[in-house]
This record gives C-alpha cells, sequence and structure tokens, in this order.
C-alpha cells in the first residue's frame, strides 16, 4: 500500500499518488459538510443526519488510513525532504502551517466521532421528523476519563507498532505524546462546554459549527501545504 501511494499522481503536479488522493478526498468532504451544514439549517434533519454520519464515518476510515500508512506529517517534521523551497520559508512558515494543520485534523477527527456521538444522543423522531431534542446534557467526568484512556492506550499500542516495524524516534514519541496532550485538551474544553450548553441541542448547534469552521480552516492550510510541497517547492518526497 505505501509503495502504491507513493507513485505518481494524477493532478500533474509533483505531487504523489497518494498526496493527489488526499487533496481530492479533502475537497470532496469539506464540499460534502457543508451541504450537510445548510441542510440543517433549513430544518432538513434526516438528510443532515444521514449525510454527516456517512461522510464522517467515511473521512475517519479514510484518513485515519492515510497516515498511518504514509506519516506525511511525521516526515515533514522529522526533515527537509518534501519541501525544496529556501531554509527560511521552511522554518517561518511551511513548518508552523504545518503543524497548525496537524493540531487541527487531530482536532476535526476528535471532532466527528464527538459529533457523531452526540448526535445520536440528542436526535428525536416527531411525527417522522428528525429533530434535536431540548434536554439537559452532560457526559460524567468518569465517561470522559474512560475515553482518554482507551485513546492513550490506542496512541501507545500504535507508537510500540511503529518503534517495532520502523525503528524508534523522539520526534515519533513527541508526535503521539502531543496527540495524547491534545485529546486531553479538547476533553477537558468538552467538560467546560457542557458547562456552558447543559442543553444537548444547543450544544450540537454550537459544536456543529465550531466543527465546520475547522474543516473549512483544514482545508485552506491543507491546500497550502500541498501547493508549497508539490507546485511552488517540491522537494524528495514530491
Amino acid at each position: 500500500m505505501t509503495d502504491w501511494l507513493k507513485q505518481p499522481g494524477f493532478f500533474g503536479t509533483h505531487a504523489t499518488l497518494g498526496a493527489d488522493l488526499s487533496q481530492l478526498m479533502a475537497t470532496l468532504f469539506t464540499g460534502l459538510f457543508l451541504v450537510g451544514w445548510f441542510q440543517a439549517r433549513r430544518g432538513q434533519g434526516h438528510a443532515h443526519h444521514w449525510l454527516m454520519l456517512g461522510g464522517m464515518v467515511a473521512m475517519l476510515a479514510f484518513f485515519t488510513s492515510y497516515y498511518l500508512f504514509r506519516q506525511l506529517g511525521v516526515l515533514a517534521v522529522e526533515g527537509k525532504e518534501g519541501f525544496g523551497g529556501p531554509q527560511e520559508l521552511y522554518d517561518y512558515v511551511f513548518i508552523p502551517l504545518l503543524t497548525v494543520h496537524i493540531i487541527l485534523v487531530i482536532i476535526g477527527l476528535v471532532m466527528a466521532i464527538y459529533m457523531i456521538v452526540l448526535g445520536f444522543r440528542t436526535q428525536a423522531i416527531v411525527q417522522g421528523r428528525r429533530l434535536l431534542k431540548d434536554a439537559h446534557l452532560q457526559t460524567s467526568g468518569k465517561k470522559i476519563g474512560m475515553i482518554l484512556g482507551g485513546l492513550t492506550g490506542l496512541a501507545v499500542m500504535l507508537f510500540l507498532f511503529r518503534a517495532a516495524t520502523a525503528g524508534f524516534s523522539m520526534r515519533k514519541l513527541e508526535v503521539y505524546l502531543g496527540f495524547v496532550a491534545l485529546v486531553g485538551l479538547v476533553l477537558g474544553i468538552e467538560t467546560t462546554i457542557q458547562r456552558i450548553w447543559p442543553n444537548g441541542a444547543d450544544r450540537h448547534r454550537a459544536l456543529g459549527r465550531f466543527t465546520m469552521i475547522i474543516y473549512c480552516i483544514l482545508f485552506v492550510t491543507g491546500s497550502t501545504t500541498y501547493t508549497m510541497l508539490y507546485i511552488l517547492f517540491p522537494g524528495k518526497i514530491g
């Protein structure tokens, strides 16, 4: 799979097949979620529910598999292989932009899972219509601890697997530790948000807007890094 993803891409740039596929899917999912967002604003509950559920599950499956196989983020952090531009541009523009992108990817994936769960918990079928029910809805500290513990365990297993198959790297360890810390931060923020919006319907709407903003920013940062890596300043990876 890794060798296949390294084949020349189909957009006619210096990108690999994996990079072009990632950019294509990012565009597709962003457009799909924008359609789902407009459906929600128009009160089209059924259409919104199934489009967002199917889209988020597909997005989670694709990008989780993609980052596990390709690990572009880790490669880019570990060295300058993928960037052929000036060192100053790499240090002060590309790396900060890529770091923001990776952080937002993690937040976006976590929010996708949370919004799926929250969507099922807050929905109600009233006279054949799928609506958000106005009800007090909070997750206990015990459940949040279990979620954090489970994700931490998953990150540890993934790191041990990568260390066993590709060798130990402090940079990789930092990436996985950063993932755990970021998940903890997101869950901590979510706990605070529960106090701000104890009503499940209000929370779903507010976090839905936040998640859509994250995805739109992700599309911009991802498209910018793609352009820098594979069009303006192609390096060894491209």
